[in-house]
């Protein structure tokens, strides 16, 4: 009789996988390889260097200054340590590589030891932090390479074998100059584009985190609510039928067993009903997917009424306008809602001459009414708990109500766009008055 969740309120299912695992896969073997094994790729990074550099160091070497050498293998050290300490180690290689430059200006991939120290210093730091640094590391090689060209250091460029223009040493210096900026800002761009990049990856993770949490907590409510449904429907009425039953079992033995037969019947049902609601908490390993049986609204809605009539209460139903949408989930709100309206109805009502339940629709419009004309023990409340003096009066009649209830139909409602009203009727009585709002079935 129950379980046709509405989607709207149904908890987030189990992912097959979670968002980390998805960003793994995305990266490949090789690159999920050096990710999970970050020494792998400091050392591919190491060697990466090395096979930049090494002209250079050769050609050091037998020039016979071998210190640049000395220098190079001291920056390739010194990028082992780029992951732990991206900024100690970019202040060290940026001197490093001037002292380098200042020894040999004319090796190979200059500053190549920077693009990897200013790449490590954008993956940590903020945006504005990579790009001081990039200027405090970059301005230094290029002035070298202008006082290198025209200041006093001039001579410390080579000289030429074959004539050259008289501003060669000028316009290379320059173009050394750009080289090593864009390069650098390359590396830089490359990191802090990797660091917007998983800072998304965080982002998104996070507000999965938080779409899951929040499921959960729809899935809660959701049990909750119809449990409260379950509970305070069957219990209210096997009270009601066990009390008339012991009643009218020595006057009409045949009537206290009609009565003791709907007693069990309801007990069955309650049981049926809350294994149906608590089978989504169950171990996922159980064999069989949770108990999930529609609810097909006029056999169940008659038969919840004739439960009624049953345990007494003179209930008239009256139906007018097309029959409700075949969306099993609509079907459950309208059921939810006249089961806890009738459920009152037997737990607060007294004197009781007539209780009416009417439903009618109206093209995508579906109004409920349940309306009974005897003498409540509650004060009108919308959505939300009694007044202090009804809370008394049911806490003496040993029916305490908290409210929850009507509450729960207006939360039903709301998937649908709809709102519920329960306050006294015109005559004195009691009415709970509910809209609905149905799409895409015309009842036709």
């Amino acid at each position: 009789m129950i379980d046709a969740v509405p989607v709207k309120d149904a908890a987030a299912g189990r992912a097959d996988a979670s968002f980390a695992e998805i960003t793994a896969r995305r990266r490949g073997r090789l690159r999920r390889y050096l990710f999970q094994h970050p020494r792998a790729m400091d050392a591919v990074v190491v060697s990466v260097y090395l096979l930049l550099v090494t002209p250079t160091a050769v050609e050091s070497l037998i020039d016979g200054t071998w210190p640049v050498a000395a220098l190079l293998a001291a920056t390739a050290g010194t990028l082992f340590l780029r992951r732990s300490h991206p900024v100690p180690v970019l202040v060290i290689v940026a001197v490093l590589e001037i002292a380098v430059t200042y020894l040999h200006p004319w090796g190979s991939n200059v500053s190549a030891g920077l693009w990897f120290s200013l790449y490590a210093v954008a993956v940590v730091r903020t945006r504005r932090f990579t790009l001081v640094a990039l200027a405090l590391t970059t301005a230094p090689l290029v002035l070298l390479y202008f006082i290198l060209a025209v200041g006093p250091l001039d001579g410390r460029l080579p000289d030429m074998a074959v004539s050259t223009p008289a501003n060669f040493q000028l316009i290379t210096s320059l173009a050394a100059g750009i080289s090593i900026t864009l390069s650098n800002i390359i590396a830089a761009g490359i990191g802090i584009s990797v660091r917007q990049r998983r800072e998304h990856e965080h982002e998104i993770a996070a507000w999965a985190a938080r779409t899951a949490q929040l499921g959960s907590v729809n899935e809660r409510n959701r049990i909750a609510r119809e449990m409260h449904d379950v509970v305070a429907h069957s219990l209210t009425v096997m009270i009601t039928l066990s009390d008339g039953a012991a009643v009218v079992v020595r006057k009409d033995p045949q009537r206290a067993a009609e009565v003791l037969g709907e007693l069990s019947r309801t007990g069955r049902t309650a049981l049926a009903d809350m294994r149906r609601v608590l089978g989504v908490l169950r171990d996922d390993s159980a064999p069989g997917p949770a108990p999930r049986g529609p609810l097909a609204a006029g056999d169940n809605l008659a038969k919840l009424l004739a439960g009624f009539r049953t345990a007494g209460m003179p209930v008239h139903y009256t139906h007018a306008g097309p029959a409700l949408p075949e969306d099993a989930a609509f079907q459950l709100t309208v059921y939810r809602i006249v089961q806890e309206s009738l459920t009152n109805v037997l737990r607060y009502g007294r004197s009781l001459g007539r209780v009416d339940v009417t439903i009618v629709r109206d093209g995508d419009r579906v109004t409920v009414d349940v309306t009974d004309d005897g003498k409540g023990t509650v004060d009108p409340v919308a959505f939300g708990t009694p007044a202090p003096a009804a809370q008394a009066s049911l806490v003496s009649a040993g029916t305490p109500g908290t409210g929850q209830g009507i509450t729960g139909m207006g939360e039903r409602a709301r998937i649908y766009a709809g709102s519920v009203a329960a306050g006294r009727a015109s005559d004195g009585g009691w009415r709970v008055h509910a809209v609905l709002n149905c799409n895409g079935d015309k009842g036709k």
